[in-house]
């Protein structure tokens, strides 16, 4: 929630708390590395945001079998989606493109996870097409990102309009003007309350809550 209001710096430090509170415990350590990772690529720190977010990956990796939890698949898929978010924030394409392909593969295994308790886990095939397109457009390939507008519809689809305005946000700015993402910004307005950074888009282009 601090990302979202533009306090990073406020959100890595109750991220850091959080880890230091989940010390000794694989699972509520990952749940807190997601947000501390989050905070880190706010703060344009990549290599810390993906070393941290990868750290907690290796943790539940050596978690024994009786301990497992239903959601862990989906926890480190989150985690690794991060990792290869901040991979390509610092421009390593080649480990942006491993990571994304790992959290593929465990979205195929297990399909899309939606938790209802906002823990920060809502994982599947949907949220690594999100990554790829992320990625790709952070590592300078435009004409993939446009693929962010078909995910920002997927996103509305299942009811995530927060993803959904995310998506349209990080988009390029040819991409954003297209009719389609107009008709997509919209539905995203409409759909409820929106972040700011969604908001000062939609002005930007001429749109209000209808």
């Amino acid at each position: 929630m601090l990302v979202k209001l533009g306090e990073a710096n406020l959100a890595w430090l109750a991220a850091d708390r959080a880890m230091t509170a989940a010390t000794g415990d694989p699972h509520r350590t990952g749940l807190a590395a997601i947000s501390l990772a989050q905070a880190l690529r706010a703060l344009r720190r990549g290599r810390l945001a993906m070393t941290a977010a990868l750290t907690a990956v290796h943790q539940l990796d050596r978690t024994p079998a009786r301990v497992f939890l239903p959601d862990e698949p989906a926890l480190t898929g989150t985690l690794l989606i991060e990792a290869a978010l901040a991979a390509a924030a610092c421009g390593d394409d080649t480990a942006a493109g491993e990571l994304t392909e790992r959290a593929a593969h465990l979205a195929t295994a297990h399909g899309e996870h939606r938790h209802h308790d906002n823990d920060g886990t809502g994982f599947g095939p949907t949220a690594v097409e999100l990554a790829r397109a992320l990625t790709a457009m952070r590592l300078g390939d435009h004409h993939r990102a446009a693929h962010l507008i078909d995910i920002t519809r997927a996103h509305l689809d299942l009811g995530d309009p927060h993803t959904a305005g995310r998506a349209l946000v990080t988009a390029p700015a040819e991409t954003r003007t297209r009719p389609a993402a107009r008709t997509a910004l919209t539905a995203v307005l409409r759909a409820g309350p929106t972040a700011a950074d969604v908001a000062r888009l939609a002005a930007t282009v001429g749109l209000t809550r209808q």
